[in-house]
Parts: structure tokens; C-alpha cells; sequence
């Protein structure tokens, strides 16, 4: 029993460099992305919060249940201030 239960926590390590190896920065990536992109559309949909009104409310309203977990970390992260060192965390090419 204990060789079968150390086989596959070899096997799980084994996975776990490949993977790291392989699609890791590109999991990151699409993270980042999709994050940016869900930054984008909460702004554009209740961007009236921070008092850039560009879709009408009634469209804006009907998506509240979906967008109420997200809005406290979004709003934070629209307002934080921004400097030289946020550049600096974009890959170059």
C-alpha cells in the first residue's frame, strides 16, 4: 500500500512539472486577459458608478444579479492609482 501511494504522488509531481513546463504561462495569460476583459466590460456596462455613464440604466440593471459578487473588487481596481511599476508587469512581444 505504501508503494501504490507513493507511485502516485511521483506520478502527480511528474504531471505537475509538465504541466508547469508546458501550458503554465499560458494559463497565466489567459487569466490576465480574461480579467482585463471582465474589467472592461463591468466599466462599460455600470461605468455610471464612476460617473462615465454609457450604456442606459435599464440595460444596466438587468445584469446586476450577475455582476453584484465582482463589483467591490472591480471598483477597487478601476480606482487604485496607477504608476511606472504596473507597466513593468507586461511582457514585452
Amino acid at each position: 500500500m505504501a508503494k501504490s501511494h507513493r507511485l502516485r504522488e511521483l506520478a502527480r509531481a511528474i504531471g505537475e512539472v509538465i504541466y508547469g513546463m508546458t501550458i503554465h504561462d499560458m494559463v497565466r495569460d489567459l487569466n490576465k486577459a480574461r480579467g482585463s476583459l471582465e474589467h472592461l466590460f463591468i466599466l462599460i456596462v455600470f461605468g455610471d458608478l464612476l460617473g462615465v455613464p454609457i450604456l442606459p440604466p435599464y440595460y444596466s440593471l438587468r445584469l446586476v444579479p450577475y455582476i453584484v459578487p465582482t463589483i467591490d473588487t472591480w471598483r477597487r481596481s478601476m480606482l487604485r492609482e496607477k504608476d511606472l511599476t504596473d507597466l513593468c508587469d507586461q511582457e514585452i512581444g
